[in-house]
């Protein structure tokens, strides 16, 4: 599975706060609401640059702090496609694999610049920058988290293996 576009650069630390404030929970899972908030207290111009670029690469412990599952569906109604960082907080991990969004760990994804063109392999965990020549390995996906992806979560898996 590729997956191919420009990328939106966050640093280390960016928890589930920032990604959607808590203060739009009491909506539950709004898509309408989740799109419309993602983001916005970390970076105001996220909407914005996100109907270009659908690529998150962050730092370190990436969807730290509480594990709302509504995190990874803010960004996954907000069109992100990818997300690459050097590490996830692992409800964060698990969160977005059962929910159908793609992650790639890469120890040096802090190679990765706002606005970088990136190819993202991500059975072999490689990411390549052609712009600039760089290529890059990581830890790819597992086959069985890959099909899970595939099938846009956990639950839309499980209902085609039934």
């Amino acid at each position: 599975m590729i997956v191919r576009g420009r990328v939106i650069r966050y640093g280390d630390n960016v928890d589930t706060d920032v990604i959607i404030p808590a203060r739009y929970l009491k909506h539950g899972s709004d898509a309408s609401i989740l799109r419309a908030h993602a983001m916005e207290d970390l970076d105001p111009m996220f909407r914005e640059k996100v109907r270009e670029r659908r690529i998150i690469a962050a730092g370190r412990n990436f969807g730290c702090g509480s594990s709302r599952e509504q995190a990874v569906l803010a960004l996954k109604h907000s069109g992100v496609e990818l997300v690459i960082a050097e590490s996830f907080a692992r409800i964060f991990f698990r969160n977005a694999i059962n929910l159908g969004l793609p992650l790639l760990e890469l120890p040096s994804a802090w190679v990765i610049e706002d606005g970088d063109y990136v190819e993202a392999m991500l059975d072999e965990g490689v990411v390549l920058l052609p712009e600039r020549g760089i290529s890059l390995r990581g830890r790819g996906m597992p086959e069985f988290m890959l099909e899970i992806i595939k099938a846009g979560g956990l639950i839309p898996y499980l209902k085609r293996s039934v």
